[in-house]
């Protein structure tokens, strides 16, 4: 991303959380990786410099990062550390919800907090039968006279058993569809609530993920915004993680381009650097100009959310786009490292795991070009 499209403030904090994500996020990638430990550290670190309400307007201590600013912040991360990147994200889908489904009392118990990085917040969505279609959840949410009794199990849900609040999606009228669906956050440590182990992942393995089961009683001041409209809040709150993650997936893929290009000037066969193979260079080439595009659908998507119109179709694309030419991308770069990529002493073989759950999360590829292919099939 060119910095003439950013403000000066803008420059400022994109600089701020790369020089961060070099010095502080990248040293621990690897044994976070190995060790599947949680980034607290990294966590922290990224809170310190405001990173954890980057999504966030001034009105809710956020600094008001342009779009632009926000992916090239993610991307910046993601390329140091993918585990940090997803804790990160995820945090950014609750605090979203809540302020963009929540009304300002709401919004005061939690996103100044949640900017300050002395709350984390956790999404929860998907569950074991409702992943890629969230209108089939069976979580309900029955209202009484102490509020509401909640109650169900969500799955893959990032952050979740470290997180100090979720937002939780549930059922609230059966008979409404998608219609039915109301938002609700949850404290941790509610009465009812039970956190499973964190689920051993292929990839991004410092970001936990889990199990949750409610059986809680919520009182109404818990509702984000009325009832009905949880589903519209998390397909707005969708649209942006689906950027997000783009952004993610561009981080870490070029990281991986960078490698290879460093691999190929330095490693030499039969005399000569591999960069002077033109198998190795075109290899190298579509690499670049893939990434190149995957970029610029990303930028174009981060432009739309700024112009605060709707942005679902660029959103997806980029997503789709970005994360399929990111797992390309980072396969490539491993076969041109040869057997040095598929050994854990070098990062290649962790950016193509970290890069796998791409396709799936925030909705998987099929369900984009679904998404995709009903928006440019429309009646208009």
């Amino acid at each position: 991303m060119s910095h003439e499209q950013l403000s000066s403030d803008d420059r400022a904090a994109v600089e701020i959380v790369r020089r961060l994500a070099a010095e502080v996020l990248a040293p621990l990638a690897r044994e976070t990786d190995a060790s599947a430990t949680f980034p607290r550290a990294q966590i922290a670190a990224l809170a310190a410099v405001g990173a954890l309400g980057m999504n966030l307007p001034p009105q809710w201590d956020g600094p008001g990062l342009s779009p632009l600013a926000l992916s090239a912040c993610v991307e910046a991360v993601a390329a140091a550390c993918g585990s940090s990147a997803s804790v990160l994200t995820a945090h950014f889908l609750a605090t979203d919800a809540v302020l963009l489904g929540g009304d300002d009392a709401i919004r005061a118990r939690y996103l100044r907090s949640a900017a300050s990085g002395t709350h984390l917040g956790a999404f929860a969505l998907t569950e074991p039968l409702a992943g890629s279609n969230p209108a089939d959840m069976r979580c309900r949410a029955i209202a009484n006279s102490q509020g509401y009794h909640l109650a169900g199990v969500k799955h893959f849900i990032s952050n979740g058993g470290v997180a100090d609040f979720i937002v939780v999606f549930a059922v609230t009228d059966p008979e409404a569809g998608h219609k039915g669906i109301s938002a609700f956050v949850v404290d941790k440590g509610t009465p009812g609530l039970i956190v499973g182990a964190p689920e051993r992942t292929m990839g991004l393995r410092g970001g936990h993920v889990y199990e949750l089961a409610f059986d809680c009683q919520l009182g109404a001041e818990q509702r984000l915004g009325a009832e009905g409209t949880g589903f519209r809040t998390a397909m707005k709150v969708l649209d942006n993680g689906r950027i997000e993650v783009a952004a993610m997936c561009l981080g870490i893929a070029q990281a991986a381009l960078d490698a290879a290009i460093a691999w190929a000037r330095n490693r030499r066969i039969g005399g000569q650097p591999l960069a002077d193979y033109q198998g190795i260079q075109w290899m190298l080439a579509d690499m670049a100009t893939e990434l190149r595009a995957a970029r610029l659908l990303t930028e174009d998507a981060a432009g739309k959310r700024a112009a605060a119109g709707r942005y679902s179709l660029e959103a997806s694309m980029a997503k789709l786009f970005a994360s399929e030419v990111a797992g390309k991308v980072a396969d490539l770069a491993l076969q041109i490292h040869g057997g040095y990529g598929y050994v854990g002493d070098l990062p290649l073989e962790r950016y193509v795991r970290d890069l796998r759950i791409m396709r799936i999360y925030e909705g998987s590829s099929e369900i984009q070009r679904t998404i995709i292919a009903r928006a440019i099939t429309a009646e208009r």
